[in-house]
C-alpha cells in the first residue's frame, strides 16, 4: 500500500491506496488545518503523522487506524514539540520519538508503545544534544553534542544503558556531523562531515578505534544525503547536488537500478521510501519545467510503475525552464545560482524578482519551484543566488557568512542583480527583491542599507532587529544559541547596526509584508517594529498578518490570498501581468 498526501475538501490531508487498485480513501483529515509529515506505522495497519496548533510548531503526533475511527493523540500536553526518531518494521508496535516534555530546552528520547499509547521515557538528555541515532536494534547508541564554544561531538555508547564516549570532534568551522546510520551490523556508524576538508563528505566510523574512511566526496560541492537498502541495512548510495542531483552508487548491481530508473523518467531521481523487502522503490523524479512524477521501481524486475503526477494539470500548461548561473562576486568568490526566464518574451530588459531562500544555512537547487513559476507566468525573470552562507559549496563557502548577514552575504545579491543588468536580461528600472525568513531580513537589509537598489521588496515572516531575534529563540534552540551568535553575532552594537530596524527611515520603495501571528521563530515583533518605525517616518508601507499561520503560510485560503497581494503589488510596481482577483482572495480584513 502507499501513503501519500493530498488535498480532501481543500486541506491537506493523509490517504492511502492499494497498489493496482482504484481503492484511494482518507485514512486521517485536519479540518483547521493542512498535514504535511506522514510516516507509516510497522504494522502496515496504521499511519502515523504530526500536527501542530496554528503554525506555531508544537507538534504532536498522532496515529490513525486503516480501519477507521478518529485519529489518536499520542503526546498529550500543550508547548512540547515532537519529532520522529525512528519507525522500524520489524518493531511494528513501537517507535522512538524526540519530546521536550520534561524541559522544553532539550530533547529527551521517549519509546513510544503504539498498541497502548503509551510514552516511556528512553534516554535523557543531558543538556547539550541536538540529534540522536538509533541502532538496528533499536537502541539509542550514538548522539551529536554541541559544545558552549560552537564546536560537537559525536558520543557513543556500547548498547542502550553503557556510559557514553567521545567517538570524535568538530570544530565550530567543520560545522556538526551529520549522522546517517549504523551499518548492518552495527560497528560501524556512517556520517556526513567536512573535517579535515573543504566539502562534506560521506564517511564511515569504526565505533572500536574511532578510525573514520572516506567514501564519497567531491572537491566542489557537499555530499548531502545517502540511501539504503531496507531489508539488509546495507549502504546503497550517496547523493551530490551540484547544480542538480547526482547518485553515487557503492553497492554492487545497484548501477543498473539507476539505469533503469533514469531511462522510465526524465529528471533528478530521489528515492523517498522503499518497502520493507527492500524490492519495490518510491521514486520521485524532478524537473523543473513540469510537476514531479512518482513511480514504483521493482528491483528484480528492473520495471518502472507510474503512480502519479503531484500536481497533474501543471502537464497541460507550459512551464518556463530553470537554468544553473554562476558569476564573480566582487571581492572575487564564485556565486552559484539559477535564472528562469519568461515564456514567449525576448530576454531582455526584462522586470525581474531576485528571489532570496531562507535558511540561510540552505540553499536552492534545480527543479519545479512553485513561486519561481507563478512570477515567470506573470512576465518576470525570477533570479535565484546561493549567496555565500548558503550549504552545499563546502564549508569556506558556508563560513564566509559568519557575520555578514548585511556584509558580504548582501553584497553577493547586489553583485547577482548588477549580473543579471549587465547580461541584458534585467531592467534597472523594475528590479523587485523577495524572500522569506532569512530572505525576508535580506528583502529588509536591501532596502534600507540600499535605498536605492531596487522597485520595491515582499518579506514574509522576516527578521528585522537581530537583538530581539536572538532573545526570542524558542526554547529548543538554546543549545545552538553559540552556534548561532558565532554565525550572525554577539556584540549588541554589531547586531544593531547590522539590523534593517535601525535604518527603516532610509527605505524609499514600496514594501510588502507577511507574518504569521504564530510564528516561533521569527515571532511577530520583527514585523510589527518595522512596520511601526516606517509609519512612524510617514513612509507607505502594505502589513498582511494571519492569526492562524506560523513561518509561512500553511492554509491554501491564507496562501491564496496573500500571493493575490503579492500579485497585484507587484504589477502596480513593476508592471507585470496580474490575474483578476476571485472570490475568496479579499485580503482587507488581514491587513494591520
Amino acid at each position: 500500500m502507499l501513503a501519500y498526501l493530498a488535498p480532501s475538501d481543500g486541506v491537506l490531508s493523509v490517504w492511502v491506496r492499494t497498489l493496482g487498485q482504484a481503492d484511494d480513501r482518507v485514512a486521517a483529515r485536519d479540518p483547521d488545518r493542512p498535514i504535511t509529515i506522514l510516516f507509516w506505522q510497522g504494522d502496515s495497519r496504521h499511519v502515523l503523522y504530526l500536527q501542530d496548533t496554528g503554525g506555531n510548531e508544537n507538534h504532536h503526533l498522532f496515529q490513525a487506524s486503516l480501519d477507521g475511527g478518529a485519529p489518536r493523540d499520542l503526546t498529550e500536553g500543550e508547548g512540547a514539540k515532537v519529532a520522529v526518531l525512528a519507525v522500524d518494521h520489524r518493531r511494528p508496535k513501537e517507535l522512538l520519538i524526540a519530546w521536550n516534555l520534561r524541559d522544553r530546552a532539550v530533547f529527551d528520547v521517549y519509546r513510544v508503545y503504539l498498541d497502548r499509547g503509551l510514552a516511556v521515557l528512553d534516554t535523557q538528555n543531558p543538556g547539550n544534544v541536538v540529534n540522536w541515532v538509533h541502532d538496528n536494534h533499536f537502541a539509542i547508541r550514538a548522539a551529536v553534542a554541541q559544545n558552549a564554544d560552537g564546536s560537537s561531538a559525536l558520543v557513543v555508547r556500547d548498547d542502550g544503558i553503557s556510559p557514553w564516549r567521545t567517538l570524535a570532534e568538530f570544530s565550530f568551522s567543520d560545522g556538526p556531523p551529520q549522522v546517517i546510520a549504523f551499518s548492518p551490523d552495527d560497528t560501524q556508524l556512517y556520517i556526513i562531515s567536512a573535517e579535515g576538508s573543504n566539502t562534506k563528505s560521506l564517511r564511515s566510523y569504526d565505533l572500536a578505534t574511532g578510525s573514520a574512511r572516506v567514501l564519497v566526496t567531491d572537491p566542489v560541492y557537499d555530499v548531502t544525503s545517502a540511501f539504503f537498502d531496507h531489508a539488509t541495512r546495507e549502504l546503497v548510495a550517496a547523493a551530490i547536488l551540484r547544480d542538480r542531483l547526482e547518485w553515487t552508487p557503492l553497492m554492487p548491481g545497484f548501477e543498473a537500478d539507476f539505469s533503469a530508473m533514469r531511462n522510465a523518467q526524465p529528471g533528478d531521481i530521489e528515492i523517498p521510501d522503499a518497502s520493507a523487502d527492500g524490492n519495490l522503490l518510491v521514486v520521485h523524479y524532478v524537473v523543473d519545467d513540469g510537476p514531479d512524477a512518482f513511480f514504483i521501481y521493482n528491483r528484480e524486475a528492473k520495471e518502472s510503475t507510474f503512480l502519479f503526477y503531484e500536481r497533474p494539470a501543471l502537464k497541460q500548461v507550459a512551464l518556463a525552464p530553470m537554468s544553473p548561473i554562476d558569476f564573480t562576486a566582487r571581492d572575487g568568490v564564485q556565486i552559484h545560482g539559477y535564472l528562469t526566464l519568461p515564456l514567449g518574451i525576448e530576454p531582455r530588459r526584462l522586470p525581474t524578482i531576485l528571489y532570496v531562500h531562507g535558511g540561510p544555512w540552505h540553499r536552492d537547487r534545480w527543479g519545479y519551484e512553485p513561486i519561481v513559476q507563478w512570477l515567470a507566468n506573470r512576465g518576470y525573470a525570477v533570479l535565484q543566488v546561493n549567496y555565500r552562507g548558503s550549504t552545499g559549496y563546502g564549508r569556506a563557502f558556508l563560513n564566509a557568512g559568519n557575520r555578514e548577514w548585511a556584509g558580504a552575504m548582501r553584497t553577493d545579491l547586489l553583485d547577482a542583480r548588477d549580473w543579471a543588468i549587465a547580461r541584458g536580461y534585467s531592467d534597472p528600472e523594475r528590479f523587485a527583491i523577495f524572500g522569506g525568513s532569512y530572505g525576508g531580513y535580506a528583502v529588509l537589509a536591501a532596502l534600507t542599507f540600499t535605498p536605492n537598489a531596487f522597485t520595491c521588496g515582499v518579506d514574509i515572516v522576516g527578521v528585522s532587529n537581530l537583538n530581539t531575534f536572538l532573545d526570542s529563540i524558542p526554547a529548543y534552540w538554546k543549545p545552538m544559541l553559540s552556534m548561532l551568535r558565532e554565525r550572525i553575532g554577539d556584540d549588541p552594537e554589531f547586531l544593531a547596526a547590522q539590523s534593517p530596524l535601525s535604518r527603516a527611515a532610509d527605505i524609499r520603495v514600496p514594501l510588502l509584508i507577511g507574518q504569521g501571528a504564530n510564528d516561533p521563530r521569527v515571532r511577530q515583533e520583527e514585523s510589527d517594529q518595522i512596520v511601526a518605525a516606517m509609519r512612524k517616518n510617514g513612509i507607505p508601507v502594505t502589513y498582511i498578518v494571519f492569526e492562524d499561520e506560523g513561518h509561512g503560510f500553511a492554509n491554501p485560503s491564507n496562501s491564496n490570498r496573500f500571493f493575490a497581494a503579492v500579485e497585484s503589488f507587484l504589477g502596480e510596481t513593476l508592471g507585470g501581468r496580474v490575474e483578476s482577483p476571485k472570490p475568496g482572495e479579499e485580503i482587507e480584513a488581514f491587513l494591520r
